[in-house]
């Protein structure tokens, strides 16, 4: 079983508006809402890989429901720490000229105790785990730190996988992880520098190699993947393809790299299999994931070269 911890879930409003101006009334072309949170996320492209996935973190009394209907239609189980409040709702606006303009809401407040639950919850639960994953953002009142308290939380002989950026991917890294996956906006962000060539960027990876992560899959979205282990360095180009959302492209590629991690599978196919993933969520505008027959179908395809 692979257990997902989400911290801090949302609610994506996803609206294609004719013009945005501010201080104007608009109309909403179309609408599509996702129950959605990096972990969930990745929770949901790893049953869709027909793995054994397993769902906890944070949830909210006033509409968690939502989340609980959508994860029990993924065939995900789950069991969360339930809050008094709404989850956040997130709203991205994109007009005719393909604009992004985006509005991220706040959580609400997580108490200490609420967090010291969690934080039993996932010790109890990873007993049976073959990997844990952690992704995104802190609720409301939380430290960076928890990212370190979560994890210390796991079994030794459990695997760690971190998708976050910034303080949180420091603390989390000092507990020891199997695979960590920032992108590169995220990691020159952490890091607060440019990563201008692949040397830079295997440079930078190096750094979080030190500071205790196993291995380190870069995302360079549009452009595919490296991976490295501090002695192996990879490259797989992603395909061509229409690209109808970005959201939950990185989710994807965890998905995938944490079940072919779990299966023991070499460095080059779990690049292939995160790129294949991260490239096929791309294509979906109407899910937060991807479908696993056009995984299948752009994995088919991608090629590995040596760096």
């Amino acid at each position: 079983m692979i257990l997902s911890v989400c911290l801090s879930p949302c609610v994506d409003i996803n609206m294609e508006v004719d013009s945005l101006t501010v201080g104007m009334s608009h109309k909403i072309i179309s609408k599509r809402i996702f129950f959605t949170g990096k972990a969930l996320n990745v929770a949901i492209g790893l049953a869709r890989l027909n793995a054994d996935s397993f769902a906890t973190g944070f949830m909210y009394e006033d509409n968690g429901n939502q989340f609980e209907q959508e994860l029990h239609r993924e065939g995900v189980p789950y069991k969360f720490v339930w809050n008094k409040g709404r989850v956040r709702e997130n709203y991205k606006f994109v007009d005719r000229r393909s604009m992004l303009t985006e509005i991220d809401d706040i959580s609400a407040e997580v108490s200490t105790e609420k967090q010291k639950e969690l934080v039993n919850l996932v010790k109890q639960i990873s007993k049976t785990a073959e990997a844990v994953v952690i992704s995104g953002s802190l609720a409301k009142g939380m430290t960076p730190d928890y990212y370190a308290r979560i994890l210390n939380a796991v079994p030794p002989n459990v695997k760690k996988i971190v998708d976050t950026e910034g303080e949180r991917l420091f603390q989390a890294l000092k507990t020891g992880v199997d695979l960590v996956k920032p992108n590169l906006d995220e990691l020159e962000r952490t890091l607060k520098k440019p990563l201008k060539n692949k040397t830079d960027m295997l440079s930078a990876c190096d750094e979080l190699l030190n500071r205790g992560s196993k291995t380190v899959l870069l995302s360079l979205g549009k452009r595919g993947a490296i991976i490295t282990d501090g002695n192996k360095h990879y490259y797989s180009k992603s395909v061509n393809v229409a690209m109808n959302s970005t959201v939950g492209a990185g989710d994807g590629m965890v998905a995938a790299a944490t079940q072919a991690l779990v299966e023991g599978r070499s460095l080059q196919e779990i690049l292939r299999r995160g790129v294949a993933a991260g490239t096929a969520a791309v294509t979906s505008p109407n899910s937060i994931s991807f479908a696993k027959d056009k995984f299948d179908e752009i994995l088919s395809s991608l090629e590995v070269k040596e760096i």
